[in-house]
């Protein structure tokens, strides 16, 4: 569950790190302003649509640190160049389950198929 007192000062330091107000950052991300009125002052919790307009928006913003804070923001700012990129098909160490597909659906009806 979203700490939402966390969650909107993850918001802000987004807002402030791109110099935008409450405003420009509502109309940025196409939501109606009193939308991130009522977040940031905690009357409302944010629902998936908007979390996603953000991430969309903002490529620097990290879907796990916007969401759990676990993570960096900016996206890169703190993993080392050569830090080895983990595999989605690697074998979960907890389970021994392996990923054999991965199916990504887009707006337009289309999708892609990753396979191992």
């Amino acid at each position: 569950m979203i700490n939402s007192l966390e969650f909107t000062t993850r918001i802000k330091k987004v807002m402030d790190h791109h110099e935008l107000t409450a405003s420009l950052f509502a109309d940025k991300i196409g939501v109606q302003r009193s939308s991130i009125s009522h977040i940031l002052s905690g009357r409302n919790k944010p629902s998936l649509d908007f979390i996603l307009k953000i991430t969309t928006e903002f490529e620097d913003v990290d879907l796990q640190w916007l969401i759990n804070g676990i993570g960096f923001f900016p996206k890169n700012s703190a993993q080392k160049e050569d830090a080895p990129t983990p595999s989605l098909f690697a074998t979960n160490a907890n389970d021994g389950k392996k990923i054999q597909r991965i199916v990504v659906f887009y707006n337009d009806g289309t999708f892609d198929e990753y396979l191992k």
